[in-house]
């Protein structure tokens, strides 16, 4: 109810700001906190707002393709909003423009976590996203990127809830669950998924949703959960899933 609420708020903020002309090139963060887009983007389009429309169609890739966040509209970014914009029902013609931003804005909350997932979720170590291999902000927008990618593969498989028992962690938290040195955990962008649906049908579905690291079933320490992250060496490994 709560974030039903605020989102018909952040609706009627960025309405507003429409109709007294905010920027017409440009994105800006609005009250609420997140970000609105003021330009129809395309191929050819650059910018922070090209950035920040990359972040939440990371998710909508083909199998084992990683969207790259460089603020440049190319072919592959225009395949990632055609994919997003079927997925939800909308016109795939790989242009964001209101209809696109609009579905965007109802997916996510003041915070431009995506609806169904939240820092807190990404983060059950400290308070601070601090004491990890990369700095507390990058570690904190790593999250924001991995939840983005999870919302669309949690909306592939049906709308399904999926849990996440493990993300963000700090050495001190990596070494006491007895975690790899140099475990993507630290950086931020990785999470392990439990529950339902099954683990191999996790770690299958994540092929085609941006992750680059993928590990479950049948790889050592991963009989019970999926692992997801993206990492710069891409590695999948779930043999019992014929991964």
């Amino acid at each position: 109810m709560l974030r039903r609420t605020v989102r018909m708020l952040m609706s009627v903020i960025v309405m507003t700001g429409a109709i007294i002309g905010v920027g017409a090139t440009s994105g800006t963060a609005h009250a609420a906190g997140c970000y609105t887009w003021n330009r129809t983007l395309s191929e050819g389009s650059s910018g922070a707002d090209v950035t920040q429309l990359q972040i939440r169609v990371a998710g909508w890739v083909t199998s084992g393709e990683r969207l790259s966040y460089d603020g440049v509209y190319g072919a592959r970014t225009a395949a990632a909003v055609k994919k997003f914009q079927s997925a939800y029902g909308l016109p795939a013609d790989g242009v964001a423009g209101s209809q696109t931003f609009s579905k965007i804005y109802a997916l996510q909350d003041a915070d431009c976590t995506p609806v169904h997932f939240a820092y807190s979720e990404l983060n059950k170590c400290n308070s601070d996203w601090s004491g990890g291999a990369v700095s507390a902000v990058t570690a904190k927008a790593n999250a924001l990127k991995t939840m983005w990618k999870l919302e669309a593969m949690r909306h592939a498989l049906g709308d399904v809830p999926i849990t996440i028992s493990s993300g963000f962690r700090s050495y001190a938290c990596n070494s006491v669950v007895g975690g790899a040195s140099t475990s993507r955990h630290l950086y931020g962008d990785a999470a392990d998924l439990t529950g339902s649906p099954s683990f191999c049908t996790l770690a299958k579905e994540a092929r085609v949703h941006g992750f680059s690291e993928i590990l479950g079933p049948g790889y050592p320490d991963h009989n019970d959960h999926a692992h997801v992250a993206l990492d710069p060496s891409p590695y999948w490994s779930a043999p019992n899933c014929g991964i």
